[in-house]
């Protein structure tokens, strides 16, 4: 087998590739026992039919294609892997020559990954992000924790509060006209909860039982449903019911109730740690995508289209799978979102596009610095997966490997490495 190749542009590449004729007659044996075993003739059991009655009768050339189909990937991965080529996209294939007793002669012009010019990486200058917990943020946490175990009193008069659960009815008109998805009866709305289009639920407040009114409000301009975006709504409003979060008093009962501590002075000190802890690993973060995203903006790189579609791909299977988690599918979310695929597409694009930036960024820099993830490291992620998961280390291994996915491993490891060598690697602005 012969095999040269050549960049024909940017990231294109050229491969012109020659197979022996050997190799031509295996194949076209292994295409005639497949066809064979489903060609009818008269006189012959199916699959018994001799070689030169079916070339007589169907002429060799029959089983050209079958023997490309068998023939041409085992010889297209075999030149990829030998002249250490990386695609990205399936190849655009152009058979040049194949007959029977000839060689084989195919061109395949196939995108691969980019070449990365790295910029400045070491030294980075990275703002510190302060991990302290403020008075406030502690009194935030209990708040919402009261919240959370409020008890709800109807209300029996006055005017509806911020806060309040609110059950209205309303139906929506832009332009007169009723428009879908804007009529409800007796919906609960949690009143300053920003749930709702801005103005509406500040013109709830204030209302009181069997009150209606029409709430005027305006569309965003970024709204999901193209068709309401930016425009002038008004919907007629009637209050049914108002009920109001009663909220439990902060002492050592309620410690009690929300914790495992006996006194509330014991629960707001373990609350002050965990809050600190999260607050680290939110700076750590924030630190490890500032690095990032300042490597990947010294440096040059041109990403071919493919890359980003499949990285986009990814992020919708990866949305979609996060929905059956909560009982929804795709279909179920354009409906109630007023979406459509290529709108959440559009969407995640730019955000795909960044990945693919970083993640090639980090290949070169752990390349330039000779980085690679070592059995050891790849034993250790392991342990730690089995503990996340509360399955035996080489359990996972057997699955990973099965499951063609332990390359993902390592390169998930590579790039957390090259993460951590920036970091240590940055200054403090």
């Amino acid at each position: 087998m012969k095999a040269t190749w050549e960049k024909i542009d940017k990231n294109l590449v050229s491969i012109d590739v020659e197979v022996d004729a050997e190799k031509v007659t295996v194949a076209l044996d292994q295409a005639f026992k497949k066809v064979v075993a489903k060609v009818n003739v008269p006189g012959f059991r199916k699959g018994k039919v001799p070689r030169g009655i079916f070339e007589s009768r169907f002429g060799v050339e029959s089983l050209y294609q079958d023997a490309i189909d068998i023939l041409l990937p085992e010889v297209y991965t075999a030149v990829v892997k030998e002249n250490d080529l990386q695609p990205v996209d399936r190849p655009e294939i152009d058979v040049t020559q194949f007959a029977k007793g000839q060689s084989f002669k195919f061109n395949a012009k196939v995108t691969v990954k980019p070449e990365v010019q790295l910029g400045e990486y070491k030294g980075l200058e990275v703002e510190a992000v302060q991990a302290e917990v403020t008075e406030e943020e502690i009194a935030a946490e209990l708040e919402r924790l009261q919240g959370r175990h409020a008890e709800l009193t109807v209300v029996e008069e006055g005017p509806a509060q911020n806060g309040d659960i609110s059950v209205i009815d309303f139906d929506g008109y832009v332009d007169g006209e009723q428009f879908e998805g804007g009529f409800s009866e007796r919906y609960s709305l949690e009143l300053g909860s920003g749930s709702f289009i801005p103005g509406f639920e500040e013109q709830v407040v204030g209302m009181e039982l069997g009150d209606f009114k029409d709430v005027e409000v305006t569309f965003p301009e970024s709204y999901h449903a193209e068709h309401l975006a930016g425009k002038q709504a008004i919907f007629k409003v009637k209050l049914h019911e108002l009920k109001r979060k009663s909220l439990p008093a902060l002492d050592d009962e309620f410690a009690k109730d929300v914790s495992e501590f006996d006194t509330l002075e014991e629960f707001k000190q373990d609350l002050v740690s965990k809050l600190k802890e999260n607050k680290e690993k939110e700076a750590e973060q924030a630190r490890e995508v500032a690095v990032v995203d300042k490597a990947t903006a010294a440096a040059e790189v041109e990403i071919p289209e493919a890359m980003i579609d499949t990285e986009t791909d990814y992020m919708v299977k990866d949305f979609e799978n996060r929905l059956r988690m909560q009982g929804m599918n795709l279909d179920l979310y354009y409906q109630f979102s007023g979406q459509s695929e290529e709108v959440l597409r559009g969407q995640m694009r730019s955000d795909a596009e960044k990945r693919v930036r970083n993640n090639l960024v980090l290949e070169a820099i752990a390349k330039a610095e000779g980085f690679e993830a070592t059995d050891a490291d790849l034993t250790e992620e392991l342990e730690k997966l089995s503990k996340q998961y509360n399955r035996p280390a080489e359990e996972l291994r057997d699955i990973f490997e099965k499951n063609g996915n332990i390359s993902n491993l390592e390169e998930d490891i590579l790039l957390r490495k090259t993460i951590q060598f920036l970091l240590e690697n940055s200054k403090t602005a």
